[in-house]
């Protein structure tokens, strides 16, 4: 199991980047006693400083801020979406939306070190006001299915809005990701932006005022970290996630199928025809649901297997080996052989979504890019979908009052 210490401590990474020069070839950093100055040279001449006081660098080559922003669009409203790039001192970077704190891009460098885009999306705020396949969207309060859009808090009935069916899929038809979010904070020395609104008492029906942020860093190991954190003003149901959808072979290049995956679990979690779980938790040995070992995405994908013929292909529930309350740890890791790319994932969340993309058909998509079936695949951190009706499940239930924290963690290297 890998603890919260294995992912960069990012206040300890920022103390140390300062030391050693943000880990750039020929950059080092000397202070200045008497005049109380932080000096930051290359090959012995001033790049630019700041006072020690402050302690912190804005940026790392020429003084440019690792965090940026530009206008992506106004709403119907009047109101202006702003992206956020953020770049770390190898290049590489993420962009996400302040509309529906959506991930747009995630840039990672391949084998021959160029950057490729590593996940699907779209090139205008027009894509994503529809976004009818939640590409990056930033998902809740409560991910995945709630069976018959309704459930019981306190002895009362809760009644959402269903929008699959008799069902609640991602908190309803007009959830977090169709929202404008403040940017609330930017942080240039960690290199990230937090997003933050107000979800109103009976926001798709879901109980309580729901003050939520959510913060995405993106680290000198690239690494997209995000935290989700938020209070309540009534007890209410909290489950957020992220549904990025990933190519490591870049978006556009075509289906995933020949790219590996390992997820890190004993058992999955069945479902009805209508995705709903039957309410248990069922062992994967001996089935086509086994990513103990990594195989490739495609290998049982068509297996004569029933759960796979409910859903398509894969779209399931993993509960995730190793799992304690607040303690992050690797959960999965995919990779390509052609771009040499790797992506683990870490998550203090107890299970994972592996969806295949098995609904995306003829999506225009970035770059003129048309994405069809199992052109991407997600890995959404999560409890067990349902999990409010079913008591056997981990509880999604967030008390009044009760601070809500989840963290999960897409991390990008190169293997030869």
């Amino acid at each position: 199991m890998v603890g919260r210490s294995s992912v960069e401590d990012t206040h300890l990474a920022s103390a140390r980047r300062q030391k050693e020069g943000n880990g750039i070839p020929g950059l080092s950093v000397k202070s200045e006693p008497y005049t109380g100055l932080f000096f930051i040279y290359k090959n012995d001449s001033m790049m630019f400083w700041q006072t020690l006081k402050e302690k912190k660098i804005h940026g790392i080559a020429g003084g440019k801020d690792m965090v940026t922003e530009r206008s992506f669009g106004t709403l119907p409203s009047g109101e202006e979406v702003k992206c956020f790039h953020l770049e770390n001192a190898s290049g590489a970077y993420a962009e996400v939306l302040s509309f529906g704190a959506v991930i747009t891009k995630i840039c990672v460098p391949d084998r021959q070190g160029n950057l490729i885009d590593v996940v699907l999306g779209y090139d205008t705020l027009e894509g994503y006001m529809k976004n009818g396949c939640f590409f990056g969207a930033c998902i809740g309060r409560s991910g995945n299915r709630i069976e018959g859009g309704r459930f019981k808090l306190d002895g009362q009935e809760v009644i959402l809005a269903q929008n699959e069916g008799n069902n609640n899929l991602h908190s309803g038809p007009d959830g977090f990701e169709k929202k404008l979010w403040t940017a609330k904070h930017i942080d240039q020395e960690n290199n990230s932006v937090t997003f933050s609104r107000i979800s109103p008492d009976g926001e798709n029906g879901f109980p309580g005022e729901f003050d939520v942020s959510v913060t995405y860093e993106f680290t000198e190991k690239n690494a997209v970290r995000i935290v989700y954190t938020g209070v309540c003003d009534k007890t209410t149901v909290a489950n957020m996630t992220n549904h990025s959808y990933f190519n490591l072979a870049g978006e556009g290049s075509g289906n995933v199928l020949d790219q590996y995956l390992t997820i890190h679990a004993q058992s999955y979690t069945p479902v009805r025809e209508d995705s709903i779980p039957l309410g248990e938790n069922v062992p994967v040995d001996g089935t086509p649901m086994d990513f103990r070992k990594e195989k490739q995405i495609g290998k049982d994908i068509e297996a004569e297997f029933e759960q796979l013929k409910f859903t398509g292909g894969f779209d399931h529930n993993y509960v995730t080996d190793g799992y304690t309350q607040a303690e992050i740890r690797e959960i999965a890791c995919a990779r390509c052989e052609k771009t040499g790319i790797v992506m683990e994932v870490l998550s203090d969340c107890p299970c994972v979504q592996f969806y295949a993309g098995n609904f995306v058909e003829q999506e225009a998509g970035k770059n003129g890019h048309t994405y069809d079936k199992r052109d991407g695949f997600c890995l959404e951190t999560q409890v067990e979908p349902n999990a409010v009706n079913v008591e056997e499940f981990h509880s999604p239930v967030l008390e009044k009052g009760e601070r809500y924290y989840s963290e999960t963690v897409y991390r990008f290297s190169v293997r030869d």
